[in-house]
């Protein structure tokens, strides 16, 4: 899928048209952070905490109305870096206050129902059946998060913003197959 989704992009560029590379840059923010969709139609330029020694992006209001921090790799930061740069070259506004993502029909920030539809748009591109939905992708940055932090359920729950540890637990059943593995290999 994000094969996919760079190579509509790339054509995109060439051709100027933005609803590709929007596509591919909602598709990469939320398989980079694990973004509720709430969370990220209401991201501002200036919430983008890069060229830091830390890279992150700042949620003014989580669900619960709660306001946390989330960190995120370095190709992510450069790929956030060619994203305002695109956006600067295309005309859209890329100060603190500006929408990270913006509607080309209405100007304003990109609602719900179209971060939903840029997904499937993905999704459809790639193959993938319609019953697959932009927050699949939270639960596959929460899997492979968990696995890569060395199965530190704390961690996942503090970047996803879950006020209870029993709410994260679900990604560390879902799991189990990889612990199993990990056990039989003990005597291997």
């Amino acid at each position: 899928m994000r094969r996919t989704a760079k190579k509509h992009a790339l054509a995109a560029l060439a051709t100027g048209a933005r609803t590709s590379v929007r596509d591919r840059f909602v598709l990469e923010l939320a398989l980079a952070t694990g973004l509720r969709v709430m969370e990220i139609v209401q991201l501002r330029c200036g919430d983008l905490l890069i060229d830091r020694h830390e890279d992150a992006l700042i949620v003014r209001q989580g669900k619960g109305g709660r306001r946390r921090l989330v960190r995120f790799s370095t190709e992510f930061a450069n790929l956030c870096q060619e994203h305002l740069l695109w956006k600067e070259g295309a005309g859209e506004p890329t100060d603190a206050e500006a929408p990270l993502l913006m509607s080309s029909n209405t100007g304003g920030p990109l609602t719900t129902r179209a971060v939903q539809k840029a997904f499937k748009r993905c999704a459809a591109r790639a193959g993938l059946p319609p019953r697959y939905s932009i927050h699949c992708l939270r639960h596959t940055y929460a899997c492979a998060l968990y696995k890569a932090s060395g199965y530190n359920l704390r961690l996942v729950q503090k970047q996803l913003g879950h006020a209870r540890i029993a709410t994260t637990q679900v990604y560390a059943d879902v799991m189990d197959p990889d612990v199993r593995r990990a056990l039989e290999r003990l005597y291997a």
